[in-house]
């Protein structure tokens, strides 16, 4: 009997254990703030660079929270207080957790995304980066210099001779293939490939297809010399990377918002490419590629 009393208050123990640290607080976590990001490489950096910012011009500590999930994970994260701050795309924010539908219009997306992120969440979202990650139509660089392609435009001449590769969320989604070829009037040779999102760029260097739809940050982009080819009917929805911040938290230490500043609107699609490539194409450290990028930038 004395047995099962000690094996029962054991596992009690445990437990309590357990919820303890699973109600942990901010303030007890080891850091003044909290940074979080989504769960891919681009993020990872994104969150590094926020964090690195915040330690080099404020005597704040940070502690990271990398591949914390996806919008919903981070979003529901942020709004509870278990986070301070995070990226997110615009576009993302608009369609998802708004339940909008995306419109052409970076700076009005942006504008309902910063109202009602206020209004109703209470969280600051700040001004962009500077880039987007969103949709982009890409093909060889031999082949655009080939053919003279520019802009998605320019394929109609040459689609009829052509297949594509496509990701299976492109082929499903409303802002995806039926619109997409609808608004370039493009009619590939073949049904376009749908596979992996991992083997597009397989795909398109061995041409087993002309042109892929892929994220326009990618680092593969630049380091196999392919070309993004113009969005110049304003198809695909912008994405721009923003950082977001509860308020309380940028009340509480209203340093951030000048540590930040130095950042926003300073950051290309080419160099987020690059940074990406560092980390997926080279293998280096998260924390080294952001280091030295802020130091280039100058922030």
């Amino acid at each position: 009997m004395k047995k099962i009393l000690a094996f029962f208050l054991i596992c009690l123990a445990l437990m309590i254990g357990i919820t303890s640290c699973n109600n942990k607080s901010i303030t007890n976590s080891g850091g003044d703030i909290i940074v979080a990001s989504k769960n891919f490489t681009e993020q990872s950096i994104l969150g590094e660079l926020l964090a690195q910012q915040i330690e080099a011009k404020t005597n704040l500590k940070v502690e990271r929270k990398p591949q914390l999930g996806g919008i919903f994970v981070c979003h529901q994260a942020l709004i509870a207080g278990k986070i301070d701050a995070y990226i997110e795309y615009t576009g993302t924010a608009y369609n998802a957790i708004l339940k909008q539908e995306v419109i052409a219009d970076a700076k009005e997306i942006y504008q309902r995304v910063k109202k009602i992120y206020s209004q109703d969440f209470k969280l600051k979202v700040m001004e962009p980066l500077g880039f987007e990650n969103t949709y982009a139509l890409i093909v060889r660089g031999e082949d655009a210099k080939r053919y003279n392609l520019q802009k998605i435009s320019d394929l109609a001449e040459y689609a009829s001779q052509w297949r594509g590769g496509f990701g299976y969320e492109f082929m499903e989604r409303e802002d995806g293939f039926p619109g997409f070829s609808k608004t370039y009037g493009i009619k590939f040779n073949k049904s376009p490939r749908i596979m992996d999102s991992g083997l597009l760029y397989r795909a398109l260097t061995q041409q087993q297809v002309k042109v892929i739809v892929a994220n326009s940050t990618d680092g593969q982009i630049a380091r196999l010399g392919l070309l993004i080819l113009d969005d110049d009917k304003q198809y695909f929805p912008p994405y721009e990377a923003t950082p977001v911040f509860r308020q309380d938290t940028l009340k509480k230490y209203p340093q951030l918002q000048k540590a930040i500043s130095p950042m926003l609107g300073k950051i290309s699609a080419g160099e987020m490419q690059k940074l990406n490539y560092l980390v997926e194409g080279e293998l280096r450290k998260v924390k080294d590629v952001v280091s030295e990028f802020r130091t280039a930038k100058g922030f």
